[in-house]
C-alpha cells in the first residue's frame, strides 16, 4: 500500500513538473498567433444590438433625432425602413459612426428588400449607400440632403438586366481618375448585377487622399484617386465647410436612408494604421500608415 501510495505521488510530482515545463512553450505559442503580422484583425462597428456608437441625422430634423425610427436593429441586423412615413419628402438620412479614420477597408454585408417608401424619387428604388470622408454630422446643416463624401453607391438590381453596384457618387465632392480631375457626378463600376433580396458584401479601401477601391464579393470593381471637395450635388450645407478643392485624408463613415429598405447584418473596419516596427509584437503587415507610438515591444525587443 505504502508503495502504491509513493508511486502516485512520484507521478503526479513528474506530471506536475512536465506541465510547468511545457507551459512557457505553450504561452509563446499562442502569443506568435495572437501577434501573427499576416493575421487581419476586424473591428465590427455594429455590434449585433444597439445603435450606440452610431449618430442619426435626416434631413430637416435635429441631429440624434431618428424620425419614423428610420434606424433600428431587428433580430440581430440594422434595419433601414419606413413604415410610420406617409410620403418620402427626400428625407434623406445618414447614420454614422462615432470616430473618424483616414486608411482603412470598410465592409458591409447587405441587401435590399420590401418595396420603396411612396414619393421616394425613382432612381432611388433598391438604392443606399457608404459614405467615405465624411464630414462631421455635427457640421451638416438640419436641411442638408447628403454629407460632404465620397460615396459607395449601394445598388439592387431591378430583374430588368444590368445593374452595377459599388459605383461612385460625389456630394460636394471630385476624385481623379487616370491622372484626371473626374467631376460628373456618378460612375458605374464593373461589378455583376445583384438581383432579389440576396446578401452581398462590399468592401471598399481607402488609403487616405491616394487611393480608394471598391470591392464586390472579393473582386476589385472600381479604382480612382485623390479624393477632394468640389463640385455640386449637395445642398442646405454650410459654405465654410465646403473647401473646393481640399484634399480629404480623413472623415467619417456613413450608412445611408435614401427611400428603399435595407438590411446590414454586418459592418466591420480594418484599421489600415499603427505599428510598422516588424520587430513590434503587434506590427502588422498590411498597414498601409505608420503610427509607430502604438508599437508594443517583448523583453528582447526592447533590448535592442
Amino acid at each position: 500500500m505504502k508503495r502504491m501510495r509513493y508511486c502516485a505521488a512520484a507521478c503526479l510530482y513528474i506530471s506536475l513538473a512536465v506541465l510547468a515545463f511545457q507551459s512557457p512553450t505553450s504561452t509563446t505559442h499562442a502569443q506568435k498567433a495572437k501577434n501573427d503580422p499576416d493575421q487581419k484583425e476586424w473591428r465590427q462597428l455594429f455590434n449585433g444590438k444597439d445603435l450606440k456608437d452610431w449618430k442619426i441625422k435626416i434631413r430637416g430634423y435635429a441631429l440624434g433625432d431618428n424620425f419614423g425610427n428610420t434606424f433600428r436593429v431587428e433580430n440581430g441586423v440594422i434595419r433601414v425602413g419606413y413604415e410610420k412615413y406617409d410620403q418620402y419628402n427626400e428625407r434623406f438620412g445618414h447614420m454614422f459612426f462615432k470616430e473618424k479614420f483616414s486608411h482603412y477597408i470598410i465592409a458591409a454585408e447587405y441587401r435590399f428588400i420590401g418595396e420603396q417608401c411612396p414619393g421616394g424619387p425613382g432612381w432611388a428604388t433598391r438604392n443606399s449607400g457608404i459614405m467615405l470622408h465624411c464630414q462631421s454630422p455635427e457640421s451638416m446643416g438640419k436641411d442638408q440632403d447628403f454629407p460632404i463624401s465620397i460615396e459607395a453607391q449601394l445598388l439592387g438590381g431591378l430583374g430588368k438586366g444590368p445593374r452595377t453596384t459599388a459605383n461612385l457618387c460625389t456630394p460636394g465632392t471630385n476624385v481623379e481618375m487616370d491622372g484626371k480631375l473626374f467631376t460628373p457626378h456618378c460612375i458605374n463600376s464593373k461589378s455583376k448585377t445583384y438581383d432579389g433580396d440576396q446578401w452581398v458584401r462590399a468592401e471598399i479601401l481607402v488609403d487616405g487622399d491616394k487611393q480608394i477601391k471598391h470591392m464586390v464579393n472579393g473582386e476589385t470593381v472600381l479604382s480612382y484617386e485623390k479624393p477632394q471637395i468640389g463640385g455640386g450635388n449637395v445642398s442646405g450645407h454650410d459654405p465654410a465647410v465646403k473647401k473646393d478643392g481640399m484634399l480629404l485624408s480623413e472623415g467619417y463613415i456613413s450608412l445611408q436612408s435614401e427611400s428603399h429598405p435595407i438590411e446590414f447584418r454586418k459592418v466591420e473596419l480594418l484599421n489600415l494604421v499603427g505599428c510598422m516596427d516588424a520587430k513590434a509584437t503587434n506590427f502588422k503587415s498590411y498597414y498601409l500608415k505608420a503610427d509607430n507610438s502604438k508599437c508594443q515591444y517583448g523583453k528582447k525587443a526592447a533590448k535592442k
